[in-house]
């Protein structure tokens, strides 16, 4: 029997990290080796385990990465732009796989990125659930199918603490739809609507974004056309789902080549 692939949770104490350590502890062919806070963080020295419900699990929480990666096989990563960039260094040196959930990231941090990903396994996704990654594929092929007669509005809405907008995931399925159109996403863009705005542009993708409550995550790709709309979309109610997808992709990436890969690559749907 092989042995469990050893893991660490960066950002171990926010909402993320904690779901992400409980997930490690149910799941099979992974064990939890590290977790990583920020210094001064009150939740330093504490077990990882016991601070995230999931029973004593002997592993501390530290503001040192370097040695706690030496010792890993992967690094679970969703903080922030950042600190993300840094830990992609980090487990580049370390030759460890880097899962990254983060959202928010700029070109530079995902040129950053990318050429951490010369020296180890990274997979990188706006959004790591099963169904949404299944979700961006249909909407793609949807774009492509129904042409510029249909016009493409985004909708998510999230919990009252998330600092990006559009949301990675919303960002992701724009991405989708605009190469099912073979458009450049920036290019066609539309984030805010306000005032006279005139009519809307052919070949838009616009995006909405509401943000209030405890809403994990929703999101729907409307293709509107002359008399009909098709609605495409995906509800989280449990963010342990993008923990689990998370350690599919750890798994996934473990003993592989080094390079950039999303979650279409771990589930096989790419292209």
């Amino acid at each position: 029997m092989s042995e469990p692939m050893r893991l660490v949770v960066v950002g171990a104490g926010g909402r993320m990290g904690q779901t992400l350590i409980r997930a490690i502890a149910a799941s099979e062919g992974v064990v939890l080796s590290g977790a990583v806070e920020q210094p001064g963080s009150p939740h330093l020295g504490r077990d990882a385990g016991l601070a995230a419900g999931a029973g004593e699990s002997g592993v501390i929480i530290s503001d040192d990465p370097l040695p706690v990666f030496a010792k890993a096989d992967g690094v679970l990563d969703f903080t922030v732009p950042k600190a993300t960039v840094q830990f992609a260094g980090y487990a580049a040196q370390a030759h460890v796989v880097h899962v990254i959930g983060t959202t928010g990231c700029s070109a530079e941090d995902d040129a950053r990125i990318l050429a951490a990903a010369r020296h180890t396994p990274i997979v990188k996704s706006g959004n790591m659930s099963i169904g949404v990654n299944l979700l961006a594929v249909l909407a793609k092929q949807a774009a492509m199918a129904l042409g510029e007669d249909f016009d493409i509005e985004i909708l998510e809405m999230h919990h009252r603490h998330k600092v990006d907008a559009p949301s990675g995931t919303a960002l992701l399925l724009g991405e989708a739809v605009a190469e099912g159109r073979a458009f450049d996403l920036a290019r066609h863009s539309v984030r805010v609507r306000d005032g006279h705005t005139g009519p809307r542009p052919q070949g838009a993708i616009g995006f909405a974004t509401l943000r209030g409550g405890s809403v994990v995550g929703d999101h729907s790709v409307i293709l509107a056309g002359q008399g009909e709309r098709i609605v495409l979309s995906h509800h989280a109610e449990d963010r342990s789902l993008f923990a689990r997808g998370a350690i599919r992709a750890a798994l996934w990436a473990h003993g592989g080549k080094n390079g950039l890969y999303s979650m279409l690559d771990v589930l096989g749907l790419k292209g």
